[in-house]
């Protein structure tokens, strides 16, 4: 790990979104909640905020941190896909991108896996950062120049 002894603590955010695409019928399923798993949009986000919490576990370099918030949301958009978006907030040495980042991955393989069995062609796409604030390089803001 790279020591961060030495570094303020500060006020860390980082905001991360990810995509699944699939088919129109498994969209209306997550819609209607008809899925014989449950609730599959609630079941995404309790599992995205709790990888968050398990991020220092399951990366073998990232800190474990002390999260001050975690936030996900998942949103239905048509024809087919449901977009994830964390936010996850901490005030500590290094910043919490890898938990924002984990908590759109974990979500999105939950969202596969509930799914999985009327879709199979699902796809999980565009896991990105796209905001960090806080810490020694400052604000960055994807498809902002610095």
């Amino acid at each position: 790990m790279v020591d961060v002894g030495g570094k303020a603590a500060t006020q860390r955010i980082a905001i991360a979104r990810g995509t699944v695409a699939m088919k129109r019928s498994t969209l209306a399923m997550i819609s209607s909640k008809s899925g014989r798993k449950g609730d599959v949009l609630q079941v995404a986000r309790i599992a995205g905020i709790s990888a968050a919490k398990e991020t220092g576990r399951l990366i073998p370099l990232c800190h474990p941190l002390a999260l001050t918030n975690v936030a996900v949301d998942l949103s239905i958009r048509k024809p087919g896909s449901v977009v994830i978006e964390a936010r996850v907030e901490a005030y500590d040495r290094t910043g919490v991108e890898m938990e924002a980042l984990t908590a759109v991955a974990v979500a999105a393989l939950t969202v596969y896996d509930m799914c999985k069995a009327v879709d199979k062609e699902m796809v999980i796409s565009d896991i990105l950062l796209r905001e960090k604030i806080g810490g020694k390089s400052g604000h960055y803001c994807r498809g902002k120049s610095s």
